[in-house]
Formats: structure tokens, sequence, C-alpha cells
């Protein structure tokens, strides 16, 4: 089905689960793909294909995506009546219905973007430790590194000018910069190390560009109007590609367990690490309301900025000597956004620097739970004080 006609120059079509671009005009393509990668001037199209559901389901035909990927790729179109075309493809577990369509443009200049993606399982940050190590066709696994978890996000650039092929190089890196920033944003956090993930294991990317028409451009990275252009348009295709697939929003990454789930707190791990530090009847009321006290703003924010300085510390900006008395003023800060008054910050504020004392992790992880431990008892206390004082007394009578 055509679902769109992009300046001239490209066709949209989906069909099943196969979502290609078919050029109306001879293209120049850059791409990460199996078959038909790096540079290619002979395609007919490229291509994004969901080849199966993101969790516990195999296919076994998928195999031959790596073992012969050219001949993968030319059964798989075959298959959608596209015999005979040469295409570049991208493959994903994400749903295929959920592709993001992004378009920005100055004066002639036309930039799209195509961007299927999902973060929640497969995060990782450059630089991370690897789980595979490829040699001689094969790929070893290495050492204890988890097993791998789905995630991947694939993005179609298309520009409506030629393009030399520096530019398109160019073009990749600044996808690839719009990619990390969105991941930023949203505090995507990493499956392989407490870091802020800068994409996943799977990412591929192609950008297509006409060969005829105007003068090639030769820029698309920060100074130039294309590379403003790729930018928006790739994170705005992002941004959407992941409310759709995983509800990754802005105002859903406003709690302490997404913030603290890089360091291995979800929302049942805090509770209940919360709770077993609160008397039961406080401890109740934890885990009847905790999707309330977890999304507190000014906790969350607080929160924020205790994983923050930590971050810093871990860049080098802050010496680590700075870190413990710094968590303590932010615990203590965090304790009584809770409590909902300033009046037991000090208090706070020494519980926290006698626990941390006593040895053992002080990571972000402790102090907010400590921190969410020393507030929570006095959330209430002032005002059911409060209450009692304006109780009518019983009627002696």
């Amino acid at each position: 089905m055509l679902l769109a006609r992009f300046t001239g120059t490209a066709e949209l079509h989906r069909d099943d689960k196969l979502v290609s671009v078919r050029f109306l005009t001879p293209h120049r393509v850059f791409s990460t793909c199996p078959a038909n990668g790096g540079f290619a001037d002979h395609l007919d199209l490229v291509f994004n294909h969901q080849s199966c559901e993101p969790v516990g389901h195999i296919i076994p035909a998928l195999h031959e995506a790596y073992r012969q990927p050219q001949r993968y790729a030319a059964g798989l179109l075959d298959s959608h009546g596209l015999a005979g075309a040469a295409g570049a493809g991208l493959a994903t577990a994400a749903n295929i219905n959920t592709l993001a369509i992004a378009e920005e443009a100055h004066r002639d200049l036309k930039v799209v973007a195509l961007a299927t993606a999902g973060v929640e399982g497969g995060g990782a940050r450059a630089g991370d430790p690897a789980g595979y190590y490829e040699f001689d066709g094969r790929f070893e696994r290495r050492g204890d590194i988890g097993p791998e978890t789905p995630g991947t996000i694939n993005v179609i650039v298309l520009v409506n000018s030629p393009m030399t092929e520096g530019a398109m190089v160019r073009a990749v890196m600044t996808a690839t910069e719009a990619k990390a920033a969105v991941m930023q944003e949203l505090s995507v956090p990493s499956r392989q190390s407490a870091k802020i993930a800068t994409g996943t294991g799977t990412d591929q990317i192609a950008v297509a560009a006409p060969l005829a028409g105007a003068q090639p451009l030769t820029g698309a990275g920060h100074h130039c109007v294309l590379g403003e252009l790729i930018g928006k348009a790739v994170m705005a295709a992002i941004r959407e590609a992941v409310a759709r697939q995983n509800l990754l929003v802005p105002a859903r990454q406003c709690a302490c367990s997404r913030l603290l789930e890089r360091f291995g707190l979800d929302i049942d791990r805090l509770t209940a690490a919360v709770a077993a530090q609160l008397p039961d009847e406080v401890a109740a009321v934890l885990r009847d309301n905790r999707d309330v006290i977890d999304r507190d703003p000014r906790t969350v924010a607080l929160a924020a900025a205790l994983i923050h300085v930590h971050d810093q510390v871990g860049w080098g900006v802050l010496p680590p000597s700075c870190w413990r008395e710094s968590a303590i003023d932010l615990g203590a800060a965090l304790a009584a956004a809770v409590a909902g008054t300033p009046a037991g910050t000090e208090r706070y504020r020494t519980a926290l620097a006698a626990i941390l004392a006593g040895g053992g992790d002080d990571g972000p992880a402790t102090v907010v739970v400590r921190a969410l431990a020393l507030g929570l008892p006095d959330k209430w206390t002032r005002a059911s004080g409060m209450m009692a004082a304006i109780t009518p007394a019983a009627d002696p009578r």
C-alpha cells in the first residue's frame, strides 16, 4: 500500500511487515545493511522489515539473514511482490506499524526521517562491555556478559538533493548524535552498565539521496542547514517511535524508579527496598500508593540531581572525594521533600551521614532508598497533629 510520496523522488509503501522506500529516480544509498550495505548507486529501494516479535519469538529462517544476507533479502522482496528489485534492508522486532515519519525543510531543501524504535530492553552506551567477539566468520560468547535483550533503533534518512559521499557519511554521524541526544533526554538506561544509553546494540541506518539534480551538497554537520534538518527530523522520528513502541515519553520518565532503573531498581524493587525499612503501617501506605510517591515531581527532581552528580563524578568532572557529602546533602533534601517540610532536613542529614559512615554501598540507589525511608514516616505527622488539634473533643455527657 502506498503511504506517501516524497518530493517526486521516492514513494513509501507498506506491505504486511515490510516498509519500503521505492526510488522514482536513481539514488545513492549509504547504509549499515548486511545486504548491499556501504555505498550503492544501483538500488531500487531501501526497506525496514519486522522479522519477529520482540520477546520469545524465534523464526528459523532468520538465521539465513546472517549467513546469507543477499539471498535472504532477495527472498524477502520476492515474497512481497518485488522480485528482481535490488534493495538494502534494515531488520527489527519493533512493531512496523509504529513507524514514525518526520519531515524538515528549508527553502528547497527537504529531509525526511523514518524510524522504528524499541529501547526498553536493549539499551547500551558506547564503550559498554560487549557480549561477542567476531573472528573467522564466527561469534564467540565473551565472558559473563548478560544475554541480549530486545531493542533496535532503525532510521532511514531521505534527502531531496544530491550529496557527496563524504556528506552522506557525515549525515550518519549527525543522525547518530541525534539518536544519542534523544536517549539522553529520556534517560534511557543502558542494560550493560549503570549509564545512560546512547542507542542499542543492533541499531541500523540508511541515508539516501538522488544522483542527479543540483550541485551535490558537501556538508551535513552542525554548521550546515542540511545537518540541522537531519538532526531535527531524526530526533522527532525517534521520539515518536519510542513513544509508540515503548510508551516512552518525558512524563513517564518523571519517576524515581525510572531514573534508578540503570542502577538496578525498578518500581517493584524500589518499593520493596524502602518498605523493608519502614514501620509496617507506613510500609502498607507506601505499597498502596507507590506510584504517587514514586512520581512526586519534587522528589524526582532531587533524585535526578543526585544521579547527575554521581554521573559527573564518574565522568571525572567532579572529584570522587565530594560524592559522599553531596549525596548526604541531596539525600537530606530529598527526604525533606518527601516529608513535605524542610524542618527535618538537618536531622535527615545527620541520619544519612551515620548510615553511609557504616560502610557498604553509597551509590544513588542506596541514598534514594534511605532518603525515602527517612522522609515517608514524617509525611503525615504534621497533618495528623493539626487534625487532632481541630477535632472537637468528645461530649463528656
